[in-house]
């Protein structure tokens, strides 16, 4: 507790400073004297004694010359005193704030202490969490390495060539196969740029290049030739695929290499052997057509004859299994329709009751050989015009009348027709009391090369594929095959197929002029049947049966008017003659007809030649008219003799209206869309055939593919791609750009399908 002295002393000093030593002093020096002379009086007055003057003038004195020695002494000691007061005061204000600060600090540092301690234990776990994570990490990059290495070991083990290159074209990663077909190391390879390994012209070269390397910068898969020192020649399947960054900077191409050298072989083995059985069916139709023309020819002579109504059904028979049969081996030369199972459809405006007639007769006929009756029983107004093909639904219906009888030993066969009331449907079923088929084979009845294991069956002898076909001749028609069979009761095939009623076909012919015609035929049949037909029409026939003979004919006779040309003669070819009659300046105008077996194989041959038509053989009448009337009738002659400048201009017309118009018509929509759809699959196939063939700067592998690329194009109406193939087809005016050139040649046949496709169901 604070002591009451020290105000006192606190405001006497407080008071000695404020007046000053000297004026207090004086002060209080006179109010002593004061207060002592008062003393005196009062002592006096309250006594009634007489002032002592000499005591108060002594006193006055000792006061006068005592008081101000006690007055600086007190004035001294109260000064001090208050400065000691306030030391004090000030020592004990400084021990408090000392003691807070002490405070504070011990509060801080004890604070700081318990933070550190915190941080030394985060420290702790933060190592911990390090030393986890480092050991972590080195686990990691063993697995890696391990991984690496192990990944590093199956790309170098693979049988498959592989390399990547930066955005700069250098090499910058290879596997051992890529070594070893570069014959280099890695290291003598990565970094380096290939121009700067290899000439334009090596074997290295050609695995390496790109087309138009960074311009398009898209995935490439291509077949290249590979020529070894040893002279072994490989192949590999390159596939060039580019890499890109996140922001979609072109950042390298990855190549992949897969030899594909026994494949090739295979393929070059299997196109050999397709070409040996094309060759051998072409040399067996070509021998088989001679008699069948004979057939055709005679017996449309005995039908334009004088005939009983039997003969004349029988005659009429005859010329419709001659004509089908020689359509079958149109079939049979066009392997590659069998294949993609894309026959073609024509359909015609039939009479359904004279169609039947036809197939009744053959049927009676065969039945009558075996014992077995023949039943014909319709439904529906069967005198009536339908838009059917009469030789695919006629094949049909004789295999499976084939088979009935083939198959019935006993009873009858049976071909129920039934028209619907609108015309819409047509429905054909053959039955028969045979031996009919099991249940477990039904459902494999229809398969190529088929045959049943049945004991009751082993001793026929077929090939198994008549039932595959007409299935696939059934539904390329649009229709549907179906079986219903019980063992030991017979079988049930029924057809059902879509048509419509149409009017008859109109009888009028164009006329056309009596021609001068060069027939050039080697087998007297045939020019025998051709002559008759020709004369038949009013023409007259010059016959010569070989290549030496039509040349000496043609320098000699003057007024020839067309050209029917065979292409297959005893000393020369077909167009070797083509070429003679067109390079002679005399005999140029002369148009000239190729009579073929293989009309698309006759085309082929005559591709750099002018030829103005080609006809199958045995010779169709109407195609044969139409011909004639198409290069000499009237309205022919006008479109001949129009100047150039009035051509029309297919520069940029896109598709061959007319084809396609006629193809919609004969064909239909469904057989086009099959046939564009076909295209769209071989497409990319051209195209790489023909960039592989620019890479390597193989003119004849080039002109090869845009050949077929040509053919292709033309056999949907894509008239502008044709046109450009054809160019191609030519050569090319120079290897450097083709590449890239073919790229947007690509770009430009998608659009253009794509027209050909919306024409197509724009049709539909």
């Amino acid at each position: 507790m604070q002591s009451p002295v020290h105000p006192k002393v606190k405001a006497f000093a407080a008071l000695i400073k404020r007046w000053g030593k000297f004026r207090l002093g004086l002060l209080l020096w006179l109010s002593l004297l004061a207060l002592l002379v008062m003393g005196h009086y009062t002592y006096a007055a309250l006594f009634a004694v007489e002032v002592d003057w000499s005591m108060l003038k002594a006193q006055s004195i000792l006061v006068m010359f005592a008081s101000p020695v006690v007055i600086l002494i007190v004035f001294y000691l109260v000064l001090h005193l208050n400065a000691a007061l306030l030391y004090l005061k000030d020592s004990a204000h400084q021990e408090r704030l000392l003691n807070q600060n002490m405070q504070d600090s011990i509060r801080q540092l004890n604070f700081e202490i318990e933070e550190r301690k915190k941080a030394f234990q985060a420290k702790r776990r933060a190592v911990d969490e390090l030393r986890k994570e480092i050991s972590e990490r080195k686990k990691t990059q063993q697995e890696l390495e391990e991984q690496s290495l192990l990944i590093r070991s199956i790309v170098d083990s693979s049988p498959d060539l592989f390399y990547y290159r930066d955005e700069n074209g250098h090499l910058a990663s290879c596997n051992k196969m890529f070594e070893i077909i570069m014959g280099k190391t890695s290291q003598e390879l990565i970094g380096f740029h290939p121009a700067e390994l290899y000439t334009e012209d090596s074997a290295q070269a050609a695995i390496l290049t790109e087309y138009e390397a960074a311009a398009e910068h898209t995935e490439l898969t291509l077949d290249v030739e590979f020529v070894k020192q040893d002279g072994q020649i490989l192949w590999f399947e390159m596939r060039k695929v580019p890499f890109y960054d996140g922001q979609g900077r072109y950042i390298g191409l990855l190549g992949f290499g897969r030899d594909i050298t026994s494949r090739k072989l295979a393929e070059q083995a299997l196109e050999k052997a397709y070409q040996d059985k094309g060759k051998f069916i072409a040399t067996l139709s070509h021998e088989l057509r001679t008699p069948l023309n004979g057939i055709v020819g005679l017996s449309r002579r005995l039908l334009d004859s004088t005939l009983g109504p039997e003969q004349h059904s029988w005659a009429n028979t005859i010329f419709s299994s001659a004509e089908t049969l020689g359509n079958i081996f149109n079939d049979i030369i066009d392997l590659d329709k069998i294949d993609r199972q894309d026959l073609d459809i024509v359909y015609q405006s039939i009479h359904i009751q004279g169609f039947l007639n036809d197939i009744a007769n053959f049927a009676e006929l065969i039945c009558q050989q075996k014992g077995l009756n023949f039943i014909l029983r319709c439904q529906g107004d069967m005198d009536t015009y339908l838009k059917i093909d009469a030789t695919r639904l006629r094949q049909v219906l004789w295999n499976l009348l084939n088979n009935a009888v083939k198959f019935t030993a006993h009873g009858q066969i049976g071909l129920d027709c039934t028209l619907n009331a609108n015309h819409a449907q047509l429905l054909f079923k053959v039955q028969d009391t045979g031996i009919g088929i099991a249940t477990a084979e039904q459902e494999r009845i229809f398969d190529m090369y088929y045959k049943s294991t049945d004991g009751r069956r082993l001793s026929i002898v077929g090939s198994g594929i008549g039932l595959s076909v007409s299935r696939a001749l059934v539904e390329a028609m649009g229709g549907e095959v179906s079986l219903t069979s019980k063992p030991g009761e017979g079988s049930c095939f029924s057809i059902l197929l879509p048509t419509e009623q149409v009017s008859a076909p109109s009888d009028t012919t164009v006329s056309c002029p009596e021609l001068v015609i060069l027939l050039i035929e080697d087998v007297p049949l045939n020019a025998e049947i051709a002559i008759a037909l020709l004369e038949q029409r009013g023409h007259s026939v010059i016959h010569a049966e070989t290549g030496e003979d039509a040349i000496a004919l043609l320098e000699t006779e003057d007024d020839i008017d067309l050209v029917l040309l065979d292409m297959q003669l005893p000393d020369m070819s077909g167009d070797q003659i083509a070429r003679y009659i067109r390079n002679e300046s005399h005999l140029q105008s002369i148009p000239i007809v190729v009579l073929s077996a293989n009309v698309r194989k006759a085309e082929e041959q005559l591709t750099d030649i002018q030829v103005d038509g080609a006809l199958a053989k045995p010779i169709n009448t109407n195609k044969l008219d139409q011909m004639l009337a198409q290069l000499f009738s009237p309205s022919a002659l006008k479109l001949q003799q129009l100047s150039p400048g009035t051509e029309v201009d297919t520069e940029n017309q896109i598709l061959d209206m007319a084809t396609l118009q006629d193809y919609m018509q004969s064909l239909g929509p469904d057989a086009m869309k099959r046939s564009a759809q076909l295209f769209a699959q071989l497409l990319p196939g051209y195209i790489n055939k023909m960039i592989e063939a620019a890479v390597q700067q193989n003119p004849e592998d080039f002109k090869e593919s845009a050949h077929k690329l040509k053919g292709a194009a033309a056999s949907v109406g894509l008239l502008w791609v044709q046109q450009q193939a054809k160019m191609f087809e030519q050569g090319p005016a120079g290897w450097h750009g083709m590449e890239r050139q073919l790229v947007d040649y690509h770009l430009k046949i998608e659009q253009h399908l794509a027209a050909l496709q919306e024409f197509i169901e724009a049709n539909s």
